[in-house]
């Protein structure tokens, strides 16, 4: 199956498809797309039915989407929902992703062990029309390191520890990130959803 990912993040982009595969996973500008949408609902699956079903709605192909962001304790639960955007409302700017997990930091710097727990959240979205929509969400514990570490993935990982472990997602390998992580776990899940709906097709087909 050839799906759109609801997004211009070539990062997720790649992560997503090896997870995937052999699926093809494409972004909307590489069919000549111009993308974007405003991420304002409370809740992950919200944001991410909302994302797919937008693309959707344009392109009239089968669209996924993904929602993930990162949930710590100590801080009531913030980033959440607004992860990607975290601290542009204190700098009145974008951020890159490394002066977000640097401020995230700086947030909790008085904040040690136990006390730094944390999840990463992610929520898929598969729209196939408009009343076929297929979501899963999936979490991974851990905590947030006090120093960033590892020169793998992006995002958050240089300063998420799996729940368990020593090294930051930022360390692992890709196989060993993918095993572990909530993008993953989704992933395989919404797997399993896209290779029982090509199946019923064929099904139907013969």
């Amino acid at each position: 199956m050839r799906l759109l990912l609801a997004s211009n993040n070539r990062h997720k982009l790649h992560e997503i498809a090896i997870l995937l595969a052999p699926h093809r996973i494409q972004l909307p500008s590489d069919i000549g797309v111009e993308f974007s949408h405003d991420e304002n609902e409370d809740t992950f699956l919200e944001n991410a039915v909302g994302k797919a079903m937008h693309l959707y709605n344009i392109t009239g192909q089968p669209t996924l989407a993904d929602d993930s962001g990162l949930m710590v304790d100590a801080l009531g639960g913030v980033p959440g929902v607004h992860t990607a955007r975290y601290g542009e409302d204190i700098f009145n700017r974008e951020l890159t992703s490394v002066e977000k997990y640097m401020y995230l930091l700086e947030e909790m710097k008085h904040v040690r062990q136990p006390d730094r727990s944390a999840r990463f959240v992610c929520t898929l979205a598969l729209v196939l029309s408009q009343d076929r929509i297929f979501t899963v969400q999936e979490t991974v514990e851990g905590s947030i390191a006090e120093q960033p570490f590892g020169l793998g993935g992006f995002g958050y990982d240089p300063v998420f520890i799996v729940h368990g472990g020593t090294r930051t997602m930022a360390a692992m390998t890709d196989s060993e990130k993918n095993h572990l992580s909530h993008r993953g776990r989704a992933a395989r899940r919404m797997l399993a959803i896209i290779q029982s709906v090509e199946s019923e097709e064929q099904f139907y087909v013969c």
